[in-house]
């Protein structure tokens, strides 16, 4: 009896003995079965030296870099694809040492310029670029930087002229007396013409006849000032493509467009702050261009605003006149009272804007 349960205690030793070999020698087998294989590697083209500008590509020039498998090859090369690719083709940038070569960096040689700016080489074919003034204020606050995507509106001032005289309207008056034909050796017509016979009437406007609905008689009546010019606004461009806000350097340095008393602190002084950007540089069309260039000698004022990164949508946007602003905001118009404020009130007077222009600041 006794030799029996000696005989079930090993069993119960040499079985819990086995289950800890077991399950130890199974923990150890886990990672390796559980490891995940190495990722294949691609081998990605890069520049092994610095690369100019205009410079053809050619083998000695050309490195590899090994990329995980699953990267995002799109816009880039794979090693062995070098010679039908790469190879002969042109660069559009200056090209650093140890930069991945991607599809826009090169081209064929009819679509490079192998000699002027880097950035001519930022226009596509078909477009060209040209320069309006900017302020703080119709930039988006110089939000409107190298790349960004604009829209540009432009604003008119409209008054009516004179199809003949091409003068503005209204025209004025004067006196036409001693008109006719005068009996001579050799008849001819003749007119004496005179702005007005006292210094009060000289060059009238020109006027019309109205009934005076009191006494029920007509009257000559004249305009107080001249013409009050209309305003109209529309945006005129959309998705147009910001080359540079400020002036590009010349002769590889950037321009100094401050004054000579602004050039060099004296010792202790703090450096003055940077000239604030009063140009910025648009990719468009030349017909696009060509209209801008009427705009900008035919007074019109632009502005600029900023798009999102990946929006190229375009709306169809209404002209704003006052008539337009009255009926689509429901804006009514004052009523005439026996009551006004005081002080009198003859026009509107926005904050002072820094850096602004006094051009910009006076539209």
């Amino acid at each position: 009896m006794r030799r029996g349960k000696i005989i079930i205690y090993l069993a119960l030793i040499l079985l819990v003995v086995l289950a800890g070999a077991f399950w130890f020698l199974k923990s150890r087998s886990v990672p390796e079965e559980t490891a995940a294989p190495a990722p294949a590697m691609v081998d990605i083209v890069i520049a092994l030296q610095n690369i100019p500008q205009g410079a053809e590509i050619t083998e000695d020039v050309l490195g590899k870099i090994s990329l995980p498998e699953g990267t995002d090859f799109s816009v880039m090369f794979r090693y062995d694809q070098r010679d039908d690719l790469v190879i002969g083709k042109f660069a559009r940038y200056p090209i650093e040492q140890g930069v991945v070569i991607t599809k826009p960096m090169i081209g064929e040689a009819g679509a490079i310029a192998s000699t002027g700016p880097e950035w001519v080489n930022r226009i596509s074919p078909g477009m060209t670029a040209i320069s309006i003034p900017t302020s703080r204020l119709s930039s988006v606050a110089y939000g409107v930087a190298d790349g960004a995507h604009v829209n540009v509106i432009a604003c008119f001032l409209f008054v009516e002229i004179d199809a003949g005289f091409q003068s503005v309207l209204p025209n004025r008056t004067a006196f036409v007396s001693q008109s006719g034909f005068k009996p001579s050796e050799a008849p001819s017509l003749s007119a004496s013409v005179s702005a007005g016979q006292t210094s009060e009437q000289a060059g009238s406007a020109q006027g019309r006849v109205e009934l005076d609905p009191t006494f029920q008689q007509p009257i000559y009546i004249v305009p107080s000032e001249s013409q009050r010019p209309r305003l109209v606004c529309q945006t005129i461009f959309q998705d147009v493509t910001v080359l540079k806000l400020g002036d590009f350097p010349v002769g590889g340095k950037e321009v100094d467009t401050g004054t000579e008393e602004d050039a060099v602190p004296e010792r202790g002084e703090e450096a003055p702050a940077p000239k604030a950007p009063d140009i910025v540089t648009l990719i468009v069309s030349p017909q696009d261009a060509t209209s801008l260039t009427y705009m900008l000698y035919g007074g019109a004022q632009l502005t600029l605003t900023l798009r999102g990164a990946n929006d190229t949508s375009r709306v169809e946007t209404e002209a704003a006149t006052l008539q337009f602003l009255l009926s689509q905001y429901a804006i009514p118009v004052p009523a005439k009272l026996p009551y006004g404020p005081e002080p009198r009130i003859d026009a509107l007077v926005a904050p002072a804007l820094e850096n602004d222009s006094p051009a910009q600041g006076e539209r």
